[in-house]
């Protein structure tokens, strides 16, 4: 690869990285915001408000530190999908969400677990995390001594928890869609490191995608 090319896709690399980390912040503001206008709301619908700031300030963060990848998917289809994956549900926090307890405490409980899968897993994958399917280096620890994608699980019960703060048909459909979405990237990652880390191949042989048993 030419100096050129490797100029530009760390021209690229970059801003990516800070259009992501914006977005998210953008979107913790838009919750802060929320916060303050309605400060005389049932607790419950404040905690969850809360915890879903906190949870978009983390993932602004990890775009923002992430390591330079040895390999990126190739194509139009697999960048498609990661920024559907990673976009699309987080727009849901522009709805009007419902202050009823029971949902919002459904949700405070799927951020928090979520969040906490989350930040295990980053402690084991550290600044190989990404949001389009690259190649960095094959983790195999902490969770990912028993699935392959953990941290796809807490970010799906992350969405769970943010559909049951703003729980209408339209925000079901949306989870349906991004679950088919994960899949797609999940299968174009597997793809991506099987063709540029030689070890891949003997850990993928032995772990489960996401859920032990079942897939």
């Amino acid at each position: 690869m030419s100096t050129i090319a490797l100029s530009k896709s760390g021209s690229y690399d970059r801003i990516m990285r800070l259009l992501g980390s914006l977005w998210f912040l953008l979107l913790a503001l838009c919750v802060a915001v929320r916060i303050g206008a309605s400060l005389h709301d049932p607790w419950p619908a404040l905690l969850s408000s809360f915890c879903l700031g906190i949870f978009y300030m983390l993932l602004a963060l990890l775009i923002m530190t992430r390591s330079p990848a040895k390999a990126h998917a190739d194509g139009l289809l697999p960048r498609i999908a990661a920024f559907v994956g990673s976009y699309l549900p987080w727009t849901i926090s522009f709805l009007g969400k419902t202050d009823d307890t029971l949902p919002n405490l459904a949700s405070t409980a799927c951020v928090l677990v979520g969040t906490i899968m989350m930040l295990v897993t980053i402690r084991h994958l550290g600044r190989s995390f990404s949001l389009v399917p690259q190649a960095r280096s094959v983790v195999q620890s902490g969770p990912y001594r028993w699935i392959k994608h953990p941290l796809y699980v807490a970010e799906e019960i992350v969405v769970l928890g943010v559909v049951l703060q703003y729980l209408t048909p339209v925000t079901v459909i949306v989870l349906v869609l991004h679950i088919g979405i994960q899949v797609c990237r999940i299968l174009y990652e597997e793809d991506l490191l099987r063709r540029n880390c030689p070890e891949y191949s003997s850990y993928e042989a032995s772990r489960w995608r996401v859920i032990p048993y079942v897939w």
